[in-house]
């Protein structure tokens, strides 16, 4: 691999246009399929075969003429004033008809119109079949409405995305059209009795009620007690991530006209039509940072220029390539935001670390500019493309763990991931070569020579010098702090970040409060109950869903229950469930285990099977499955790990000794996390108002990531380490050699990292900002805290014996020959001859 790469790096730096040549049209026809296939991403995450997946698979399968998504907008005006006047009521029936008359949207009056017609021509065709259906069919004893999804009941019960408030869409407007809609709950209740004792025992718990216009309720609107909040739920013809983009502006354009005229009233659009973006500006502070650390360690802007234009192509051709191949492959809107994240942060190392050794050899060997570069690229490029590889083979390991956004992620991250390395191996060489020997300037070669008589005085090898010195202190001092940064993971809840912890300042949190003062938390997770009979050959017959409601509306921990309407085939039932405690609550986790328990009274009592999905069932079930993922995962990468530096540098003691450091520094981030962003530590300082559970896939994630970048600084710092010790220093003098040698450029590459991951962390999305502070702080710890403190001190503790390997395990070891020593050796003897 040294010799492949040594002849690279002299081919493109002789013919740097024809490399630089292949890399453009690559963007080029990067840049042509986005221009063909366009930008397509989503914000929905599933995790196929969780139980709440599998009742939306179902009611799929069962009733899919209705297949569109749900929104709501909230109204509000100031305490003591009351939104049903007739001047505020005439403003908001206005703004609601002009959203119903709008193109995606179900207006529900006209489905009930058509409902009507169909019943008439049913009756008018056969009046015996019309008068006894109900007692000939109980499945259809609530009505053709709630039989037939064309119906305002049966649309919403035919949809599970609709009726369950998906994840990926707007848990907050999932009550259910049947809560909203008071006249369909009253049809219902004149044709079957037990139908209303439910509605009747629904009603009487919840301290909300229908808008009255003009002596009717308004469909789809609910009244706070007080009269102060309005929640307005509305259906679309289809999903949200099929909605052309102008028709959530009309939307909000159309409910906000109320706020003029001094009404005072204020429209509130839910999440799901007023998105926020993933990423903001500040992501530009951390590379302006990491273009100062290099102007710093390199020298020159020539030289810092480099790793920034190779990493920004990538990141250019990573994100424009997973965006061109967005038709064959769902992609959560997470998903480019991080290969940018990656991108940006190794491709700058990446490429520092190349031409920093490029630098160092033509300082300190005096070689050419065109020799160091060929030689800077079979050593250090060498050790980059281990390291990269190591980065890659990490997050592939996520696919063993079969979930399906998760495995785009990790295959787009390493994508990234790879470009970058190769860029670094082609398109680098070449822009050096187009340099020349003004990558190392007069000066610098000045400075550097009267630096060389004050090395032995640096502040690295004084570093190095006292931790081995004070060894024994620092490993306690190191295994203690971390060890208590740690404490919190034991409390760590995994979850999807919700309105509840959003921003204060955003519609997402001003809508879950407004929601919740006005109606209940609850109301924004609402449940979506799917009920079965045991016996396949029965039938759900409407005694049985009425009897099952008004237990189910009896239990302490439900606001309201909701018949939504019986398959057309009688099969299956569904009922819309909203808790009393809020979507992240335990008390909503413990209902929704409490109502899938096949041995509940509520099933055995009744014969049926209860199937539980919405927001908060996705929620508990995505969590649940990670949770049990996690482990797993991190025995992956512990035996990976042990296996690569195994590998790379044929020793016992060092694979074991990363490793652990590398499990101490992972447990210490999380907890850290969990202080933050799930209790609230400093969140002021963080940008973000409330605590909440964090996001469900970060530590997978993160784990991943970490582990290959944290794996870089140990190839790059350890390897100098050995390379120092088969030059024939021992003990303590290789380790501080070593440690002199590498540490400059590790500890830039480590504070351009925290830099770049830092800049996501005043993201306006949430999840976002999760990941990237996870991400920064990981490498904080694990490039300052145990690769440049604890690993030189152990190192020292072991001396020699560090790099013992038994002989019989070295014979079986391929040598990889990270470094390149076989390759520098090579060029010595050839100009040895030569000389």
């Amino acid at each position: 691999m040294s010799t492949f790469l040594y002849r690279l790096g002299k081919s493109a730096y002789a013919k740097p246009w024809a490399f630089i040549a292949v890399w453009i049209i690559v963007l080029g026809v990067v840049g042509t399929l986005i221009g063909v296939n366009g930008i397509q991403s989503s914000s929905e995450m599933k995790i196929e075969g969780t139980e709440s997946q599998k009742v939306l698979d179902k009611l799929t399968k069962e009733l899919p003429a209705a297949a569109g998504g749900q929104a709501s907008i909230a109204f509000t005006v100031p305490d003591g004033e009351r939104l049903d006047t007739p001047e505020r009521t005439a403003l908001l029936l206005k703004a609601i008809n002009d959203v119903y008359n709008m193109e995606y949207v179900i207006n529900p009056a006209e489905l009930a119109a058509q409902a009507a017609a169909a019943a008439a021509g049913q009756a008018a065709t056969d009046p015996s079949a019309a008068a006894g259906q109900a007692a000939t069919d109980p499945s259809a004893a609530t009505g053709q409405a709630a039989a037939d999804p064309s119906t305002a009941a049966g649309q919403a019960a035919a949809d599970p995305s609709a009726a369950a408030g998906q994840a990926a869409a707007d848990p907050s407007a999932a009550a259910g059209q049947a809560a909203a809609d008071p006249s369909a709950a009253a049809g219902q209740a004149a044709t079957d009795p037990s139908a209303a004792a439910g509605q009747a025992a629904a009603a009487q718990a919840a301290p909300f009620g229908p808008l009255i216009a003009q002596g009717a309720p308004v469909p789809g609107v609910m009244l706070s007690a007080n009269g102060s909040i309005a929640l307005f739920q509305f259906q679309f013809t289809v999903q949200q991530t099929s909605l052309p983009s102008e028709v959530p502006d009309n939307i909000i354009d159309a409910v906000t006209k109320v706020e003029q005229s001094g009404s005072g009233i204020t429209a509130i659009p839910s999440d799901s039509l007023k998105s926020m973006p993933a990423i903001g500006s500040t992501e530009a502070i951390g590379v302006a940072v990491a273009a100062i650390v290099l102007f710093m360690t390199l020298g020159s802007v020539v030289a810092a220029g480099l790793p920034l234009l190779t990493a920004l192509l990538g990141v250019g051709i990573s994100v424009g390539g997973a965006f061109a191949l967005g038709s064959l492959i769902q992609m959560n809107d997470i998903t480019p935001v991080l290969a940018v994240m990656i991108g940006l942060a190794v491709g700058i190392d990446y490429s520092l670390f190349i031409v920093n050794r490029q630098r160092r050899l033509i300082l300190d060997e005096k070689l050419s500019a065109a020799e160091a570069a060929s030689r800077a690229l079979g050593t250090a490029g060498s050790a980059v493309f281990f390291a990269g590889l190591t980065v890659i083979i990490a997050l592939c390991g996520m696919l063993v763990i079969g979930i399906g956004f998760l495995s785009t992620m990790a295959l787009v991250a390493a994508a990234s991931v790879l470009i970058n390395v190769l860029l670094a191996l082609s398109l680098l060489p070449a822009l050096l070569g187009l340099v020349g020997e003004r990558i190392v300037t007069a000066k610098a070669r000045t400075k550097h020579s009267t630096a060389a008589q004050k090395s032995q005085h640096s502040f690295s090898r004084r570093w190095a010098n006292a931790t081995v010195k004070y060894r024994w202190a620092i490993i306690v001092l190191v295994v203690l702090v971390l060890g208590t940064a740690a404490i919190p993971v034991t409390k760590m809840e995994l979850g999807i970040p919700s309105g509840a912890s959003a921003n204060l300042d955003t519609p997402a949190r001003q809508s879950y409060d407004v929601i919740s003062k006005g109606f209940g938390e609850g109301f924004n997770g609402p449940l979506l109950l799917v009920a079965e009979t045991k016996n396949p050959s029965e039938k759900i017959s409407m005694p049985i869903l009425g009897k099952l409601v008004q237990e189910l509306q009896m239990h302490d921990n439900v606001t309201l229950v909701s018949p939504l309407g019986v398959s057309p085939t009688g099969d299956i039932a569904i009922i819309s469930l909203i808790p009393k405690t809020g979507p992240t609550d335990t008390a909503t986790r413990d209902l929704v285990q409490e109502l899938r328990d096949p041995a509940s009274s509520l099933s055995t009592g009744n014969n049926i099977n209860l199937g539980v999905t919405g927001f908060t069932a996705i929620n508990i079930d995505m969590s649940s499955k990670l949770s049990d993922a996690f482990p797993v995962y991190i025995g992956i990468i512990v035996i990976l790990s042990l296996i690569i530096l195994l590998l790379v540098f044929r020793s016992i003691i060092v694979p074991i000794k990363a490793t652990v450091g590398f499990v101490l520094s992972i447990i210490a981030t999380f907890g850290v996390t969990t202080a933050v962003y799930q209790w609230g530590w400093l969140h002021s300082l963080f940008g973000f108002d409330t605590g909440g559970p964090l996001l469900s896939f970060m530590p997978i994630l993160v784990t991943g990531i970490l582990y290959g970048l944290a794996m870089d600084y140990q190839v790059f710092l350890v390897s100098s380490m050995r390379e120092a010790y088969v030059h024939g220093r021992h003990g303590k003098d290789s380790v501080i050699h070593g440690y002199d040698l590498a540490s400059r450029v590790v500890l830039a590459a480590g504070v351009i990292m925290v830099s770049v991951f830092a800049g996501f962390i005043f993201a306006p999305d949430a999840m976002i900002k999760q990941i990237g502070f996870a991400l920064a702080f990981g490498i904080l710890i694990d490039a300052f805290i145990i690769r440049m403190t604890l690993v030189p001190a152990v190192m020292a503790v072991f001396g020699d014996k560090a790099w013992w390997l038994p002989k019989w395990l070295d014979r079986l070891l391929p040598n990889l020959d990270v470094e390149g020593d076989k390759l520098i050796a090579k060029l010595n003897a050839e100009n040895g001859h030569k000389h």
